[in-house]
């Protein structure tokens, strides 16, 4: 009701998104609309709404301050925490002046990795593609993952160039690269070589040997490509999160250190996966008030 509170007193402020709200794929009870990312869907497998990735919209309370941030709910690459991981977050943003888009990404067995890369790199260039329509500075573009989304988010940022496949107009000739990155326990074990975990990429996505090799588990593991060029990261994990071993985000952490990359790493001892804002933990109620005071130190939140 909260998300739907924000979007409707700002669309009713904007003729501009609320024209847009309407033209696209949306909910029109809630005054929300929703982006397609592409017009003619590559691989596309279907034409349900898990073969149709786009972004759902939570314009900003007032005057946006011309940051934006995409948010990828997690699910393990099998479905979308769409409200824990999503719209709850997006409400966060929307009352900070941010433009807040909620992801929604292909996955499953019939979208293996790459094409959920494909689409993220696509809805960052949607969003800098349509920067002037949402106030939106085409160089505050973030993007923020959790869990599986967490692991997507830092493939994106680490990602050397544009996948290959996708949509080949003048979208996808911007740049898909993220100004900045926010990690909430991002799933990097499930891309462990040795595959023997319960969340197992390969494992659980039935991915055949043939194509489960150890190149494609390397170029799905963010810690072997962290360069100077990689946006500045910030990232919490809980030392108790016995899914997804915390170790992973401190070695990412600590190549992103090593190669020069502005980052902030926050492990808290309690608390269990996937607790999106961290409301029914108080040990964690604090970690959205140290990213806003992150992201206000980057200049991408007012003082």
């Amino acid at each position: 009701m909260k998300a739907a509170l924000f979007a409707l007193c700002t669309l009713a402020a904007s003729p501009l998104l609320h024209a847009q709200a309407q033209a696209s794929l949306g909910d029109p009870m809630l005054h929300l609309g929703t982006m397609p990312l592409y017009d003619t869907v590559p691989g596309a497998k279907g034409h349900g709404l898990d073969d149709t990735p786009g972004l759902t919209v939570f314009p900003p309370i007032g005057t946006p301050n011309g940051t934006a941030v995409i948010i990828a709910p997690g699910g393990s690459y099998r479905g979308l925490a769409g409200d824990l991981e999503g719209r709850e977050v997006a409400d966060w943003f929307a009352s900070r002046g941010v433009v807040a888009f909620v992801f929604r990404y292909r996955l499953g067995e019939r979208y293996p990795l790459p094409v959920p890369l494909m689409d993220a790199q696509r809805a960052v260039q949607v969003v800098r593609a349509h920067a002037a329509d949402y106030g939106i500075d085409p160089r505050k573009v973030g993007f923020m993952g959790f869990s599986a989304g967490g692991h997507l988010a830092a493939t994106l940022e680490t990602q050397a160039g544009v996948v290959a496949g996708g949509a080949d107009d003048a979208i996808g000739r911007t740049d898909p690269r993220p100004d900045f990155v926010v990690l909430g326990y991002p799933a990097f074990s499930m891309f462990d070589s040795d595959q023997r975990s319960a969340l197992a990429y390969c494992v659980t996505l039935k991915v055949p040997p043939s194509t489960c090799t150890p190149a494609y588990l390397e170029r799905y593991q963010p810690v072997r490509h962290v360069t100077a060029n990689t946006p500045p990261t910030f990232i919490f994990h809980t030392a108790e999160d016995e899914t997804i071993p915390v170790e992973g985000s401190v070695a990412y952490f600590q190549a992103l250190k090593r190669a020069g990359v502005p980052a902030e790493l926050h492990v808290f001892e309690k608390g269990p996966h996937g607790t999106g804002l961290g409301a029914t933990y108080p040990a964690l109620r604090v970690w959205p008030a140290l990213l806003e005071q992150w992201l206000v130190g980057r200049g991408l939140l007012p003082k």
